[in-house]
């Protein structure tokens, strides 16, 4: 009896090892697939913060709040079980979804930019012709759109790195690296949107340093959102567009990406990076406006997809 006892405790012993090795495992996995998709948190954090701008203080936490909620059901509802099943059952479909959504990223920043240019341009709304008052919900249902594919990317990108892993880790790393990102980036969101408030703190405070900086918070956080929103503007752009480049070169089309390579070669990390995008960008706004009549189109046949 004592011996089967002690059996039966090596036995559980071995079997905590074990999962303790596979969660190790996970966990070192999740690490490596979130560190390759860091990039594309840099830019989902640029293009967040446009749609809390405008907003009164006292909404701006509640917005973020939903567009987090919004995120995490994308992440968690529809793009990881759409990932799981798709790796494994039909991965070739995973770059042209990813593609579409790179599209839809272009179409948006082609209007944001749009109405830059032309102020006074109305895309048509769904029911009156006119251009519809873009509300609290609204904002939000928007940002939850683009966090899709962002979040798409995110996604792709880390489960690029644990393809070759068992189903079980794949969904562990992929659904710590989902909650990480999203805690990040809307962590970063929440203290830049918010910034000026503890401004405002500082500036009531009795030392003379503290007010002066406040003050300097205060003032400088109206621009700086500015822009943070053109930034996201153009995020959008050459998201999109890096997308695109990156989808064809995985669909055999090399020669735009190469190009690339070849054009910013000799710039240097800091300078690469910015030739890059902005080449990105121009092929993005480009794109945006090769999509946006069929997009309208297709808005007039179907509202409900406007």
């Amino acid at each position: 009896m004592a011996t089967g006892l002690i059996a039966l405790l090596d036995d559980i012993a071995a079997l905590a090892k074990t999962a303790a090795a596979s969660l190790d495992d996970a966990a070192a996995q999740a690490t490596k697939a979130g560190s390759k998709a860091a990039g594309i948190v840099i830019d989902d954090a640029a293009v967040t913060p446009r749609y809390v701008v405008g907003f009164t203080a006292e909404r701006e936490l509640p917005v973020i709040g939903k567009i987090a909620l919004g995120s995490l059901r994308n992440k968690f509802f529809w793009i990881l079980p759409a990932a799981l099943v798709l790796s494994s059952f039909a991965p070739w479909l995973l770059t042209p979804l990813l593609m579409l959504g790179g599209a839809y990223l272009c179409l948006e920043g082609f209007h944001k930019v749009h109405e830059i240019l032309q102020p006074h341009a109305h895309h048509p709304g769904p029911e009156t012709g006119d251009a519809p008052v873009e509300t609290e919900a609204g904002k939000i249902a928007s940002a939850i759109r683009t966090d899709f594919i962002l979040s798409a990317e995110i996604m792709t990108i880390a489960l690029a790195n644990v393809a070759n892993s068992p189903l079980w880790i794949r969904t562990v790393a992929l659904a710590i690296v989902g909650l990480g990102m999203t805690v990040l980036v809307y962590g970063v969101v929440a203290l830049i949107v918010k910034a000026d408030d503890f401004g405002a703190h500082l500036a009531r405070s009795s030392g003379a340093p503290a007010r002066a900086l406040g003050r300097a918070i205060v003032n400088g956080m109206p621009p700086f959102l500015a822009a943070l929103s053109f930034v996201g503007m153009l995020a959008m752009l050459w998201v999109g567009g890096g997308i695109l480049v990156h989808g064809l070169h995985e669909l055999g089309v090399h020669g735009p990406e190469e190009a690339i390579k070849h054009l910013t070669a000799g710039f240097g990390p800091v300078l690469g990076w910015l030739a890059t995008a902005s080449i990105y960008a121009i092929i993005g706004l480009a794109a945006g406006a090769a999509v946006n009549p069929p997009a309208a189109a297709l808005s007039k046949l179907h509202p409900s997809a406007g």
